[in-house]
């Protein structure tokens, strides 16, 4: 399959689920069996996508195996990288760790089998067609020997979630629609119908509904890559007393704004967000991929 001058999606997929109760990335949410990821997919493929790598867990990847590469076969390239505890240096590893390193660690499993411009999201979110579109078109004119990276921005009200807290990176924009700076904010929730974020000190602070942030919606070329290792040991080096430290996509992202080297244009979407952060989300997300069959964006069978 051709996949020359195409962007590749890199899904991250290799969550357990903890708030959910259970693997969010391969529930359905129609009566047709569509995972929120089927629907990603099918924007990619429209968008101009020329293969997927999921980050998986080696438990369920015949599970996974099973739900999407019928599904796929014919229409874009396909491929599967794991994200596991040992996947570290082993003077790191601690039997006592129960989950990996979060999503900096997952970008850099990818390594060995991207060589092109690429697009990285979550399993888990709903971005909407036009994020697809528009992320393909950067990529495709951009220069993969650069450092011009990209990503789709969202506005906090647009993101949340009436079921309990999320995690979003706070970002700030100059005045030419460049990244200066994101901020992972692990806690952000509505609380007495208002937005509040908790700082490094545990407090709950309001932050603006229309602060910009990110939903891990990433342009990068290959030479993302370059920031990504040295960053990583560094990181496992100060928190190896910590079994719940989880290195973030945005840290690699800072260290490349701080090196001067990169730049990451900031398209902005005003789509409505939807994703599946705890079970009680499910419900939504079903009215809403209803609501978006019933309106003709998507047919009601995504794949023959």
């Amino acid at each position: 399959m051709k996949t020359l001058n195409k962007p590749t999606l890199v899904i991250l997929a290799a969550g357990m689920g903890s708030r959910y109760g259970g693997l969010k990335q391969m529930d359905t949410f129609t009566p047709e069996g569509d995972t929120i990821i089927d629907f990603s997919l099918f924007d990619a493929i429209q968008a101009g996508f020329g293969k997927v790598v999921f980050i998986i867990r080696k438990t369920f990847e015949n599970d996974f195996k099973t739900l999407f590469n019928k599904k796929l076969a014919g229409k874009i390239a396909i491929e599967y990288v794991f994200q596991e505890l040992e996947n570290v240096p082993e003077k790191y590893r601690n039997p006592e760790r129960v989950k990996p390193w979060g999503t900096g660690h997952a970008l850099l499993m990818t390594k060995d089998v991207i060589k092109e411009n690429f697009a990285i999201i979550n399993a888990d979110d709903f971005y909407s067609r036009q994020a697809f579109v528009a992320i393909a078109e950067q990529l495709r004119n951009t220069d993969k020997n650069s450092y011009d990276f990209s990503m789709v921005a969202y506005s906090l009200k647009n993101t949340v979630s009436d079921n309990g807290y999320v995690s979003r990176g706070e970002c700030t924009v100059d005045d030419k629609g460049f990244l200066t700076d994101v901020t992972e904010r692990v806690r952000i929730e509505k609380i007495d119908g208002a937005l509040k974020s908790e700082d490094d000190n545990g407090k709950m602070l309001p932050i603006d509904e229309n602060t910009i942030v990110s939903m891990n919606f990433w342009g990068f070329t290959p030479k993302c890559f370059e920031f990504g290792d040295a960053l990583f040991l560094d990181f496992l080096e100060k928190t190896k007393e910590n079994l719940k430290a989880e290195f973030y996509l945005p840290t690699i992202v800072n260290k490349m704004l701080a090196s001067k080297k990169a730049s990451v244009k900031v398209l902005e979407s005003d789509s409505k967000w939807f994703g599946v952060t705890y079970s009680d989300d499910k419900e939504k997300a079903q009215i809403e991929i209803n609501k978006l069959k019933e309106n003709g964006v998507y047919p009601t069978k995504l794949w023959n």
